[in-house]
């Protein structure tokens, strides 16, 4: 539990740690609908996947985010993936024709094996992505960035800056939570619970002993939160005022340029249903792709060399 990262903002200094929330929210959205595109061939896909994955890295090693943070993140979503993997492998679809192999009389379809390993990379891509805006950003600016967003619902007597500071407080108390759920289970090891080895309803009672001290545990936390926002008199519907003002700036206009740049590339990709075989198409994607990690790559080290020199 303790290597989930997932909702830990990590204090540095960085170029995308600077970055308008706002402009951060916009450009992940916008990264998260480029890796739902689908292409004409697998070929395709997984190589605009590979691509979107540098891009990933890129970001990550900005963000001074580490590898094994992600892991510890990906770590717990295994039985997720092999769900997944089983569930398409098991009931393939009407378009699998080119059998891999067979089990016994079942035959295993390389169409099911790679919708499988493109649901498993959409997924990881996912994750990664949220885990750089959270890990970037701190919870009270995702909170005015989101208020931001919902501003023209006001209008409706939409409670915008309710949803938002509810978000914001979930996001919050996911890493909280997973300290207190690692606290807890070596509190019950130590009493001499089991939670990896035993008959199934031996350890169905041990995810019970763990389970009810931790939904106590929450309970009394939102109650100790809700007193303290109270005694410092916070009113969602009084209009407020703050300290620190949002505003976007040349790094922001930077990364919005780069993040369409490759938001169009996708489209275009998709759209003109563009093979491998097709003239020119590989080279030019090869181009453009080391054109736009060579830019995010020049602008991550010169920006870290100027705060050097500050």
């Amino acid at each position: 539990m303790k290597d989930i990262t997932l909702g830990r903002y990590v204090p540095y200094n960085s170029f995308i740690h600077r970055l308008d929330p706002r402009n951060k929210i916009f450009c992940l959205i916008a990264l998260m609908v480029a890796i739902f595109f689908s292409y004409s061939t697998y070929e395709v896909t997984f190589i605009m996947a590979g691509i979107i994955a540098l891009i990933i890295l890129i970001l990550m090693l900005i963000s001074h985010i580490s590898f094994k943070q992600l892991f510890g993140s990906l770590k717990t979503m295994w039985f997720i993936i092999l769900f997944l993997m089983l569930i398409n492998i098991l009931l393939p679809n009407s378009k699998a024709v080119t059998v891999a192999f067979s089990i016994g009389n079942f035959p295993i379809y390389w169409e099911s094996i790679f919708q499988s390993l493109k649901i498993i990379i959409r997924l990881v891509l996912m994750v990664s992505l949220t885990m750089i805006l959270t890990a970037t950003t701190k919870p009270m600016d995702l909170t005015y960035a989101l208020e931001w967003y919902m501003t023209p619902l006001k209008v409706i007597r939409f409670p915008a800056h309710e949803i938002a500071m509810t978000i914001s407080i979930a996001l919050r108390f996911i890493p909280t939570l997973l300290d207190e759920t690692y606290r807890i289970m070596k509190a019950q090891e130590s009493r001499g619970v089991d939670f990896k080895r035993g008959k199934l309803s031996k350890r169905f009672k041990a995810i019970i002993s763990l389970i009810v001290p931790l939904f106590i545990s929450a309970f009394q936390r939102s109650e100790e939160l809700a007193d303290a926002m109270e005694a410092r008199g916070y009113d969602p519907k009084a209009k407020r005022t703050r300290y620190r003002k949002l505003r976007f700036s040349i790094n922001d206009a930077i990364s919005f340029i780069l993040v369409g740049s490759i938001m169009s590339g996708v489209i275009i990709v998709s759209h003109f249903n563009f093979e491998l075989m097709t003239a020119h198409f590989l080279p030019l994607l090869i181009v453009i792709t080391l054109s736009i990690l060579s830019i995010m790559l020049l602008t991550g080290i010169l920006d870290a060399k100027f705060r050097r020199d500050l």
